[in-house]
């Protein structure tokens, strides 16, 4: 509501404005003056008041302690407020918190799309879903590592560590193809599991290694934090390094032990529906 330009500066205009009483059986009595159910005075108040949602709103700031990450000053505040304000009042954050809060909401979801993305053209390359799980299975050593890398250097999971980890969920899987391949061509010419993957390590454990120590170059630089605003870009390297290093010490041990186990289980799925019977129909 806003008053003509001739009111706004006499508070006694107020007396002008008519409120409907409630005399009467109906309820509906008639007009009375507003000085007539209230007492008018002047006192100090606020030049505007927010909205936010057609609400009234306060915005309250803060900043971060040197040593304090955004996700903990935000959990932290938004404890405060869960304790402290009446179920009536309802908190939310603005600005750079509520970027924050987004962001990693969407990167959880973009990292989960992508191994589900990758899952589904390596089964459509193989043509079997188990060897795309084989191939799958060195990424939670490159995410442990990625995380215990961020965890030795004192580093937030920020927006660039997270990328970096997203980043290894291509760098990783590369060496787990180029194994794997092998080994189904190897066992399509008539060799057992075990020499398959065996011979695939052995012949190609140089162009793993090749190309493992080319990313682990790559990424060192920013690791390091060299050059301009290193110190944004210094958590991707750190993932990046920390999960590659982490994880090929142990894929090329694990995932050829992996590669039994579900050439195992798909024998022994295989052994289990051939010994199914056959449904029975009545010709008519």
């Amino acid at each position: 509501m806003e008053l003509l330009p001739e009111y706004q500066l006499d508070p006694t205009a107020l007396s002008l404005l008519y409120v409907r009483s409630t005399f009467g059986s109906s309820g509906s009595g008639p007009l009375v003056p507003l000085k007539a159910v209230a007492d008018l005075k002047e006192d100090v108040g606020p030049l505007s008041i927010n909205h936010s949602g057609q609400l009234p709103a306060v915005t309250i700031s803060f900043n971060l302690q040197p040593g304090t990450s955004l996700s903990q000053a935000v959990d932290e505040v938004g404890k405060v407020a869960r304790d402290t304000l009446p179920a009536t009042i309802s908190a939310g954050f603005q600005g750079t918190a509520q970027a924050f809060q987004t962001s990693m909401s969407s990167l959880y979801l973009l990292l989960a799309l992508a191994i589900v993305v990758i899952y589904i053209v390596l089964g459509i390359l193989y043509e079997n879903f188990f060897h795309p799980v084989t191939i799958l299975s060195a990424l939670p050593f490159a995410a442990f590592g990625a995380v215990l890398t961020l965890v030795v250097f004192h580093t937030d999971l920020s927006l660039y560590a997270f990328v970096g980890i997203i980043m290894l969920v291509g760098l990783v899987k590369k060496n787990g193809i180029m194994m794997i391949d092998f080994a189904i061509v190897l066992q399509r010419g008539g060799k057992a599991p075990a020499d398959a993957i065996h011979e695939a390590c052995l012949i190609r454990f140089r162009p793993i290694m090749m190309t493992t120590l080319c990313a682990l170059m790559a990424g060192l630089p920013i690791a390091l934090g060299w050059g301009a605003g290193a110190e944004s870009r210094r958590p991707l390297g750190l993932a990046v390094v920390g999960g590659l290093l982490f994880s090929q010490t142990l894929t090329l041990y694990v995932t050829p032990v992996f590669y039994l186990y579900m050439e195992s289980l798909q024998n022994l799925l295989r052994r289990w529906f051939s010994r199914r019977p056959a449904p029975v129909t009545n010709p008519e």
